[in-house]
């Protein structure tokens, strides 16, 4: 089975994005007759003489119009090393909700830079939207490298500008590659144009990438979606909890203890739909039986004793407002969503507003409107088996629901108890 690899391209307005996605999928041999015939034609239709391969991911008749990318477009393409899940995320400021949404569950994110331009406003929001959500890899393509005569100098002075920009960011893995999307160097296979540079193509670079250690397999983290009671004869001792594992490693045998209720068992078995495992892990859906019948439900956590999530109803978080309606204040009321877990959640202050492209911090801001980012405190009505968002992506992440509109209103990132 090949392993799974999800990215999230990102980068300004023309920086070249979908046409990078669509040379990606196009020189894989990942594109149906049909779809390369349809874009054949909207490109003559534009008036375009090439084959224009930004509009296999423009998806929208309004970006095709536009040019632009307005919403998160996911494509899907494998090789033979491996499967891919691509979101080409908007450039736009007004679409950072979008941004944050396609790259939340990213491994990879793809920053592109136009070499004419060099790093802009755009270029640096998306890369520290890239760390504050903890994506693990990032990788730098400097664009349009044929409009520059592939010069190395100012390949190198990008690089040397964006590596300095970095150091004030929490970016654990950077690799820089030089591209020209339109043309296809350095993006499926190396380049002739770049004799200069010595790294790997970028596909070979996303094939090649170790994902593996980035996920948390130290805290066993197991929330409860669903208790599985089949009502017949034959299954009537039967009792299982369905569920994604969330971190950690479970194994039949281990002793595990089950939040809020304190309770210890030994997981008897660990069953798929494709039949029992010897070992679950994150992401995969399982569902787990206890050796001991204890009260377990939906919402719960299983855990180990002596490795417990914190457990807390006053929680510290980073939070993204996603409504075009209304903002978060102090004092609103809102229901939240953790894991498996719903609850209501009262915002007891408005800590700071941050200004994504300066990095600075609006201390005397008390609300946050939309595509917005701050920090806030909130209390909620049951406690929360939550863990920081920095050790683990799953349990350290919730929603914000409206409860009159049932619209999500905002993506948020624990920092920890408040």
């Amino acid at each position: 089975m090949s392993e799974l690899l999800r990215f999230a391209t990102a980068g300004s307005v023309d920086d070249g994005k979908s046409t990078l996605i669509g040379r990606l999928l196009f020189d894989s041999k990942a594109i149906f007759e049909d779809q390369l015939e349809a874009v054949e034609r909207s490109s003559e239709a534009m008036g375009a003489d090439y084959t224009n391969l930004a509009l296999l991911t423009d998806g929208l008749r309004a970006e095709r119009e536009q040019g632009i990318t307005i919403d998160v477009a996911y494509r899907y393409f494998a090789t033979p090393r491996r499967k891919f899940i691509i979101a080409d995320t908007p450039g736009h400021i007004q679409y950072t909700r979008n941004m944050v949404t396609g790259a939340s569950t990213a491994d990879v994110a793809l920053v592109l830079v136009d070499a004419r331009k060099g790093l802009v406003e755009q270029s640096r929001r998306h890369a520290f939207l890239a760390s504050l959500l903890r994506i693990p890899h990032l990788v730098l393509c400097v664009n349009k490298m044929d409009l520059v005569d592939w010069s190395q100098e100012r390949f190198e002075e990008i690089k040397d500008e964006f590596r300095h920009f970095a150091t004030k960011l929490d970016i654990a893995d950077l690799t820089v590659i030089p591209v020209s999307a339109l043309h296809g160097d350095n993006v499926v296979s190396r380049s002739a144009n770049t004799p200069w540079y010595e790294g790997s193509s970028l596909l070979h670079h996303l094939e090649e990438v170790h994902i593996a250690s980035d996920r948390n397999l130290i805290d066993v983290r197991y929330p409860v979606q669903y208790v599985i009671r089949p009502h017949s004869d034959d299954w009537h001792d039967y009792r299982g909890y369905a569920g994604t594992v969330a971190g950690g490693v479970l194994k039949p045998g281990d002793h595990v203890m089950v939040l809020p209720s304190g309770f210890t068992s030994t997981i008897e078995s660990i069953e798929t739909s494709d039949g029992p495992v010897v070992e679950a892990f994150a992401p995969m859906a399982v569902t787990v039986r206890l050796a001991d019948e204890i009260d377990v439900s939906r919402g719960d956590m299983i855990c180990r004793p002596n490795n417990q999530p914190t457990v807390g109803q006053d929680i510290d978080a980073m939070i993204c407002w996603m409504s075009e309606t209304g903002s978060i204040v102090e004092g609103q009321k809102l229901a939240i969503k953790h894991t498996t877990r719903s609850a209501r959640a009262l915002v007891k202050s408005v800590q700071y507003r941050l200004d994504v492209n300066s990095l600075h911090r609006d201390e005397s801001a008390h609300s946050l409107s939309l595509n917005e980012i701050g920090r806030v405190r909130l209390r909620t009505t049951v406690p929360l088996f939550y863990d920081e968002y920095r050790r683990n992506r799953t349990t350290g992440s919730f929603i914000l629901i409206d409860e009159a509109t049932n619209n999500t209103v905002a993506a948020g990132m624990i920092l920890g108890p408040a």
